[in-house]
């Protein structure tokens, strides 16, 4: 059954840099998918016009059936609340405590003084502390923020957006900043989520291994506009050189120094 829509959407942002061209895909509930590309490719672009982060210019993204491009108000907060949003950068209060940063993914599902003065019901403190201990950091639930590691913090982070209950998770680049064993982990911890809990899951990745290794399907972007769109299992050499407009070499294969 099909969770999201994306109909031949682009994106002109005003200085003119045409950053998607007539994209369409669509997201079955369940799958894991990840987005490849170059630097400048439109991967960010279109992960955040998803969570309408970004407005794109033209066309429909279909959440549910519903046009999130549409939405306004309350409609746009309740479409949010269905997807959680895991970022390259952590995205925290690192002075508040790591169970405060994880209560925040319920703050749509309250009224806007109950979250001010962080009056959250015992039901949700519950919510968070299983979100934590699906994620494998349950005893730092105290801890601050900022006393965590960078793997630690994406940790949390992903405890966040699970907190909110969502169908649909984005992550946009979220091991780029971590160390290569801290990247397996919070790969894995995603793939675990995906497959236990059924939750539909799209994440950037400037990793092709990584791509290949815990996706099911791949999607392909060059300058703007989707060029592959299949099973991991059909990538090859061909199809990596249709997306980066050349050959690969091995160590950018693998990301060792590789920036996309």
């Amino acid at each position: 059954m099909e969770l999201l829509e994306i109909k031949h959407i682009s994106k002109v942002y005003p200085n003119g840099v045409r950053a998607l061209e007539d994209v369409s895909f669509t997201v079955e509930k369940g799958e894991f998918v990840s987005i490849i590309g170059l630097s400048g490719a439109g991967k960010s672009t279109l992960l955040r016009s998803i969570n309408k982060l970004v407005e794109i210019s033209s066309g429909e993204i279909l959440f549910e059936g519903k046009n999130i491009a549409l939405a306004r108000g309350k409609d746009l907060r309740l479409m949010r609340r269905d997807m959680g949003m895991v970022f390259q950068s952590f995205n925290l209060v690192k002075r508040s405590k790591v169970i405060t940063n994880v209560l925040a993914g319920r703050i749509a599902y309250h009224s806007s003084w109950r979250s001010i003065l962080g009056l959250f019901p015992k039901e949700d403190k519950e919510i968070a502390f299983k979100a934590l201990q699906r994620v494998n950091i349950l005893e730092k639930s105290y801890s601050r923020a900022d006393q965590l590691s960078g793997g630690q913090m994406q940790r949390v982070a992903i405890a966040r957006s699970l907190a909110q209950e969502p169908k649909l998770l984005l992550a946009d680049e979220p091991v780029a900043s971590l160390d290569p064993l801290t990247t397996i982990q919070v790969m894995d911890d995603l793939k675990r989520i995906n497959r236990e809990l059924g939750i539909t899951t799209l994440v950037n990745l400037h990793h092709v291994d990584l791509a290949l290794k815990y996706s099911s399907r791949i999607i392909g972007l060059r300058e703007g506009r989707l060029v592959f769109d299949g099973p991991a299992k059909d990538v090859d050499d061909s199809i990596l050189e249709l997306i980066y407009g050349r050959q690969l070499l091995s160590n950018e294969i693998f990301g060792e120094e590789h920036e996309q």
